[in-house]
């Protein structure tokens, strides 16, 4: 039998390289100031041209691999589906509110990267950490194609909501962010309309000519590494600009970092519990856990830098998502197997590509 898999070089690094690419672009900012002269050199308005194409690039290779024709297989067992509606789309997003307003409510900045983060919900490492712990690879392919097209259609509306009208009603008066929902729906189809209609597109057109073998064998490992450079050229970018607020960083990233950490901890033993009690299979608790306490930090920052502006605190704080949940969920992925273990002791291997969609 095979030993377990292990996570590619360049993913299983991310926070590595994350880190490097901060200190790289404090570097440039302090070091070299025609840096930050360039790059506002191709603004247009309040938008830096560079660092809108980086965006939207780091999109487009998860939405491109997105299984579009698989989605109906979420729909098989409405039992299970309703379930990672409710963990994804309630839970989710109500306990990343509740954390980022008992951590971060003096420093409101904060405190919207952190809402953006709980509502953008992951569409492609999830794929990586259901592999790793051999979830239902199937029925993660259909959820990241439902979750996919829920961002679209809705991620404007909760991010309106939850950062707008849900303060006031609670009375955080100082946390309150004056932005209109046709503002973060520019932002959103901007940022992941465009790379969704691209990816689609690029899948449609290339599958019925090369074929979907093709397709998913030789060019979606060749799109794949697009998401990380151009995720490392935004936080280059980001920290080039950001050096008065440099001394502030250690701090301010632990603060962020607890609720963050508390977060993925909570969503995926809460989310495997639900799933052991609705009557899920290993393969299917593991996806429906993975897919519940993963995020779409690409998504977060996009929109966070579109919407607020480079200089906001609410990009910064979504630069931390990926520094905190890329090694979470890696420690994670031996939880699922400690937790098979305890709760599925007679599951067997074969059991990894089985679940509600067979």
């Amino acid at each position: 039998m095979p030993g377990p898999k292990r996570l590619a070089f360049l993913d299983r690094y991310l926070t590595l390289w994350i880190f490097l690419a901060m200190g790289l672009g404090v570097l440039l900012g302090y070091a070299v100031p025609g840096f930050n002269r360039a790059i506002n050199a191709w603004n247009v308005g309040t938008t830096s041209v560079p660092l809108a194409v980086g965006l939207i690039l780091m999109m487009y290779p998860p939405l491109a691999k997105v299984k579009y024709e698989e989605l109906h297989l979420v729909f098989r067992n409405p039992k299970v589906l309703g379930l990672s509606l409710v963990q994804n789309w309630v839970i989710g997003p109500v306990l990343m509110f509740a954390l980022a307003i008992l951590f971060l409510r003096d420093r409101p900045e904060y405190m919207l990267g952190l809402i953006l983060i709980g509502l953008a919900r992951c569409i492609a490492m999830v794929i990586v950490w259901n592999d790793l712990a051999k979830g239902d690879t199937e029925y993660c392919a259909g959820l990241v194609a439902f979750n996919s097209i829920f961002q679209v259609l809705f991620f404007s509306v909760y991010a309106w909501f939850f950062a707008t009208v849900l303060p006031a009603k609670l009375g955080l008066r100082g946390a309150v962010v004056d932005i209109t929902i046709g503002q973060i729906a520019t932002s959103v189809f901007i940022y992941l309309g465009i790379p969704f209609i691209a990816g689609f597109l690029t899948r449609t057109v290339l599958g019925a000519i090369k074929g979907l073998d093709w397709y998913h064998r030789v060019f979606v490992p060749r799109i794949s590494p697009i998401t990380l450079v151009a995720l490392l050229f935004t936080i280059v970018v980001m920290f080039s600009l950001k050096g008065d607020t440099i001394v502030k960083l250690p701090l301010d990233v632990v603060r962020i970092a607890i609720p963050l950490l508390i977060y993925f901890l909570v969503m995926f033993l809460v989310s495997f519990w639900l799933s052991r009690r609705a009557g899920a299979s290993y393969p299917q608790g593991t996806t429906l856990s993975f897919t519940a306490a993963s995020n779409n930090f690409e998504l977060a920052i996009a929109v966070a830098v579109a919407t607020f502006g480079i200089h906001h605190g609410a990009a910064f704080a979504a630069v931390i998502g990926p520094l905190v949940e890329v090694p979470v969920m890696i420690g994670l992925v031996n939880v699922a197997f400690w937790l098979k273990s305890r709760w599925y002791p007679a599951a067997p291997e074969s059991l990894a590509g089985a679940g509600c969609c067979k």
